[in-house]
């Protein structure tokens, strides 16, 4: 497992990118589970985000692509509109504990 961040660095609504072990992710904490994807939309394979840790909707309740407007699902990463509909963003592995938040990539 490789440590992602410190727990306290990603708050409940919040969405974050990091650049780990040569992949770069992002990570939203939600209902107080954390869900990890790599950053990369499968419609063109561009990062998500046109701004560090911007990834999310106006309402916060989805991952938003600034680059076509895809909407994904934070729990499972599914594309419910936009050009990729049906498809989903690819999950890693992450699990929380005292000392940090882990990801398997």
């Amino acid at each position: 497992m490789i440590l992602l961040c410190a727990p306290e660095t990603l708050a409940e609504g919040q969405s974050r990118g990091f650049a780990v072990a040569g992949l770069q992710l992002l990570a939203v904490r939600r209902d107080g589970h954390v869900y990890a994807y790599r950053n990369r939309c499968p419609h063109r394979g561009l990062n998500l985000e046109w701004r560090a840790d911007d990834f999310l909707d106006a309402s916060g309740s989805l991952i938003q692509c600034a680059h076509h407007s895809a909407l994904f699902l934070i729990e499972s990463g599914e594309c419910v509109t936009g050009p990729c509909a049906g498809e989903s963003l690819q999950a890693i592995a992450c699990r929380e504990d005292a000392a940090g938040i882990w990801i398997a990539p």
